[in-house]
């Protein structure tokens, strides 16, 4: 059996894995992502890739790489913002050289997309956003059940969409009124805190929302309303089918869900948009490798 050699990289944790020829993840090894310089954080790359390749015996025939972003794929190299140390490091050639295998490089938020696309919430789908909504606000697209990339590799940073143009509040991509700065868990959290509530980070927000707190669930309401003006936005111009979200907000189910929808109603006027469909994602903490493996698959 051919496998395919699986990488996901991000600030908090690096795992690394095998993706067999129908997706399943048959091996699963995850260390977190260690402060320090350049190289620290590929000694760490490293000693993943290593275990992967005795693990795979000689089976994998292709490595996939997923790594938080910016990226720039015709060089091969990626700036993550949560991984300072790393400004254009040069991925695809370090892992080329340890594993001497094919690489293919796509961002977190494609590769979560592909993922999902391929074994997940939108098997089969041929026109997919997918989407992150945690600490940040992420995403990737499939067309024509493809992986759409763009110039740099970058397409699909839906959280930078603006969404509020008068007033909004700064974002950390320089920018101003982006929905990460209104639909983020940390960004909720503040608007709430600046409103009075006095919990403390995200997870809190969403027991106190289900619990009835208004403060938390007209922050719930406020990033659904973000969030759909953004999907209508996305799905008009890409004329999608289907948005899969996924991350820790995501996870508040209903909370999030049922405002989102009834929200979208209003924003997706368009005949072609009505039929949109929002849902939840299946696959956790592995859509990203299963969509780097996804990239490499023959």
């Amino acid at each position: 059996m051919t496998l395919s050699l699986a990488l996901d990289i991000g600030g908090t944790k690096i795992a690394a894995g095998l993706v067999d020829p129908d997706g399943a993840l048959v091996h699963r090894s995850q260390l977190p992502t260690p402060d320090g310089d350049a190289e620290a954080v590929w000694a760490v790359v490293e000693k993943l890739l290593a275990e992967t390749m005795q693990v795979a015996g000689g089976a994998a025939t292709g490595a996939g790489v997923a790594s938080a972003g910016p990226i720039d794929l015709p060089n091969g190299t990626v700036s993550p913002i949560n991984i300072t140390e790393w400004r254009g490091f040069p991925i695809v050639e370090r892992v080329a050289a340890v594993t001497r295998l094919p690489v293919r490089l796509g961002g977190d938020g494609l590769c979560m997309a592909l993922g999902e696309q391929w074994c997940g919430a939108g098997r089969g789908v041929q026109f997919l956003l997918g989407m992150v909504v945690s600490t940040g606000v992420g995403g990737g697209l499939v067309l024509d059940g493809a992986p759409y990339d763009g110039r740099t590799g970058n397409a699909g940073h839906v959280g930078h969409v603006v969404v509020a143009p008068d007033g909004g509040d700064p974002c950390t991509c320089g920018g101003r009124g982006c929905v990460e700065t209104i639909a983020s868990g940390p960004s909720m959290v503040r608007w709430a805190r600046r409103y009075g509530w006095d919990g403390t980070d995200a997870k809190a927000l969403g027991d106190a929302a289900a619990q009835g707190d208004e403060l938390a669930l007209e922050a719930f309401q406020r990033s659904a309303r973000a969030l759909a003006a953004m999907i209508a936005s996305v799905g008009a111009v890409c004329d999608l089918d289907l948005v899969v979200i996924g991350g820790g907000v995501a996870k508040s189910g209903a909370l999030l869900f049922d405002p989102l929808r009834a929200a979208l109603a209003d924003y997706a006027g368009l005949d072609f948009l009505r039929g949109l469909r929002v849902v939840p994602a299946e696959l956790g903490g592995d859509a990203g490798l299963v969509g780097a493996a996804a990239l490499v698959r023959g």
